[in-house]
């Protein structure tokens, strides 16, 4: 409460930015920053036509002054520094362009101005679009949150059979991501979070708070089952899913604050704010959570459905004996499977996706085809060029007459001058998601603007929504294999450290690489090829946003290793109980395959909600997280890992001796840091029926 109450009296708003330091576009928005030019900002688009299909501006006396109208009332809006107004060549459309600040001196209250501006009476239809809907539109993830808190209700409350015990978790997280999101305006002190983070968080930090609680509340159960007292119950819990929780909820940490590797201030923030909420609900979950537990003592069996459990492991045990028989079988056919779904990601294509890719009752929409239809695709993404003519301004009309002259570019503005600095707009032929016009971008400063300038001093950029887009993408491809290899790296050691092995790491780090790769697939036959589009919602085939590659595999690391480390802990238990490298696999399996089916269910409906929104980028989110959990809790989990490690026999926890003396101390219990006199840690099974007790597993 004191956090929210703080955050509510002193937290700042969060920032909208997507530039990237040192790339052509951000010096494009310097220079006319430096200069106080207006084209350094935002614009927003008013399209009009009249009602009257017969009616045009050029015929019709009443547009022409409902036109006008418009745009005198729109200079009005808070923060708009000025208007332009075309009308198509056919007279049916008109476009009014409001030119806003820089994004840092704007915030959703403009964007709800001109909304509320556009309801007016008025001869003409009228619909918005531009740059401010890109930056302070809010996809409405209510919806999908509600879905999928619905959704995790019901599977806790069929996998634990009780109200209390199904309660627990759904509380921790709903707990967890209050605290999180208000948390989120006071970091804003030390870092700025972009204001799309609550959305990717909630998504993520929903689906890990519930899946941490639920291992918790799974061993709590167990242990109570087994004649325990509630005090030790809890203990036993926390001593060992405790543990397996933190060293899962660390690795997605340390996965997601791997995007500072990008040199994309944005996503470093992104990062930052989400691993705060993953951290806060490992936080609940080994703090809050065993107060909770200590109060429902044994009452958290009560209020649930009466139903047989004494054979609950039993067909997962089954199912881990069988892939163990035919373990080469299932490893060759796993994994030829998925590369099967990860093979498209070879046809992989990032961009920006316009505004024509939403869906048709979306006001941005209906605007982005009225202009395409009246002045073609380009005037949807203008390219904004900066040339500095502090030292030599004889550049600035061959400048234009060459830019003009280039097979990419439909039409140019007449340049600006403003305190030694030259400003056009060049408006493509083609649409802004479109290959050709990253062409014509990547054309116009590798090849007109060094023909042109030569060896004058003036130098010229490109910006724009569609230049920093594309800018960002570029730096994201060129990082991105520094960033895959170093998020490896530290998961490597610490599974390394954790697990006491050298192979178990390496598989792991394998196999979530395959689950990773299979999700990216799935993302490019959906939005790219359409294959499916239409159950999601999906409009039209769309370009992979630049900056979503590198998100997504974050946050997938982190998660896949979460549900290795969970399986992991129990397989490494049975194994140094027993020292039966097969059996510890089986039991491993048998003991967690309910739990662990469980926590992926409700993950991949809590990111399957957000996938039915109407915004693309959370759609993509939504379908490639889900997907991915999906391909990690069934095909990898249930069918790759016992597989694998069958073959490996008990080369899986081979450790070399100088290493085991470099690593820090034993930290899973059983390896010698967690006293267990009474071998209340032995794995579920270990003297006892499969199954028995209050265990999930």
């Amino acid at each position: 409460m004191l956090v929210v109450a703080t955050s509510s009296a002193f937290g700042q708003k969060l920032e909208e930015s997507f530039g990237a330091p040192g790339v052509d576009s951000q010096k494009a928005t310097d220079l006319l920053s430096a200069a106080g030019s207006d084209r350094a900002g935002l614009t927003a688009q008013v399209v009009v036509t009249p009602r009257d299909d017969r009616a045009t501006f050029s015929n019709s006396p009443e547009a022409r002054a409902a036109l006008s109208q418009l745009r005198s009332a729109a200079a009005e809006l808070p923060h708009v520094l000025g208007t332009t107004e075309a009308v198509s060549p056919d007279g049916r459309v008109g476009l009014i362009r409001l030119q806003y600040p820089v994004l840092e001196d704007l915030d959703p209250a403009d964007l709800a101005n001109l909304k509320a501006f556009a309801e007016q009476a008025s001869p003409l239809r009228i619909e918005l679009g531009g740059d401010l809907f890109f930056a302070f539109e809010e996809p409405e993830a209510e919806i999908g949150e509600a879905i999928g808190l619905v959704a995790a209700i019901v599977i806790l409350l069929l996998a634990f059979g009780s109200v209390i015990a199904m309660g627990l978790p759904i509380g921790m997280a709903l707990f967890g991501l209050a605290l999180g999101i208000s948390s989120m305006s006071l970091v804003t002190y030390l870092i700025d979070i972009p204001s799309w983070a609550p959305v990717l968080g909630s998504m993520v930090g929903l689906g890990v708070g519930i899946d941490y609680a639920l291992i918790l509340v799974t061993r709590y159960r167990e242990f109570l089952g087994r004649g325990m007292s509630v005090e030790e119950s809890v203990g036993r819990a926390v001593a060992s899913a405790g543990r397996a929780v933190v060293f899962a909820g660390g690795t997605v940490v340390i996965a997601i604050l791997g995007l500072a590797v990008a040199g994309v201030p944005f996503m470093t923030a992104g990062g930052v704010a989400i691993s705060l909420i993953v951290l806060i609900m490992v936080l609940a979950s080994i703090t809050l959570l065993p107060a909770f537990l200590g109060l429902a003592g044994h009452r958290i069996n009560r209020f649930g459905l009466r139903r047989k459990r004494a054979h609950a492991g039993l067909g997962w045990q089954r199912w881990a004996q069988h892939v163990s028989k035919y373990a080469a079988a299932y490893a060759i056919g796993a994994t030829v499977a998925l590369l099967a779904l990860a093979a498209p990601v070879l046809a992989l294509r990032v961009g920006t996706p316009d505004e024509g890719t939403l869906p048709e009752n979306r006001t941005e929409r209906r605007a982005y085809d009225l202009v395409a239809d009246g002045f073609g695709p380009g005037i949807n993404g203008p390219l904004v060029i900066a040339v500095d003519i502090s030292q030599d301004a004889s550049v600035v009309q061959p400048l234009v007459n060459a830019v003009k002259a280039d097979k990419g570019i439909a039409a140019v503005t007449p340049a600006e001058v403003n305190a030694g600095v030259a400003t056009v707009i060049a408006f493509p032929t083609t649409g802004p998601q479109d290959d050709a016009t990253m062409d014509t971008v990547k054309r116009l400063r590798t090849e007109v603007f060094p023909a042109v300038i030569g060896q004058s001093p003036a130098k010229a950029h490109i910006g724009g929504q569609t230049a920093t887009l594309a800018d960002v993408g570029d730096r994201v491809n060129d990082r991105l294999p520094v960033f895959i290899g170093a998020v490896i790296l530290l998961s490597l050691l610490l599974l390394t450290v954790v697990f006491r092995s050298v192979l178990v790491p390496l598989k792991a780090a394998l196999l979530n690489l395959l689950s990773i790769g299979a999700s990216f697939g799935v993302m490019v036959m959906v939005f790219q090829w359409g294959w499916g589009a239409g159950l999601i919602g999906l409009e039209s085939t769309v370009p992979i946003l630049p900056f979503i590659p590198m998100f997504m595999f974050a946050i997938l690391f982190g998660l896949s290793m979460d549900y290795e480390v969970f399986l992991l802990s129990r397989i490494r238990e049975e194994y140094l109980s027993t020292g039966d490298t097969t059996g510890s696999v089986i039991r491993g399996i048998a003991t967690t395959g309910r739990v662990i089916t469980s926590a992926a269910l409700i993950m991949i409906s809590v990111f399957l909600s957000f996938a039915v929104s109407d915004d693309p980028t959370t759609k993509m989110f939504g379908l490639g997280l889900a997907t991915a959990v999906f391909v990690d809790a069934t095909i990898v989990r249930l069918v790759l890992v016992p597989a694998a490690m069958k073959l490996m026999g008990t080369a899986n926890w081979w450790l070399p001796a100088w290493l085991d003396r470099l690593l820090p101390g034993r930290l899973l219990p059983g390896d010698g840091g967690v006293e267990d006199p009474a071998g209340a840690l032995a794995p579920a099974g270990a003297g006892q029926p499969l199954g028995s007790g209050c265990a999930t597993g």
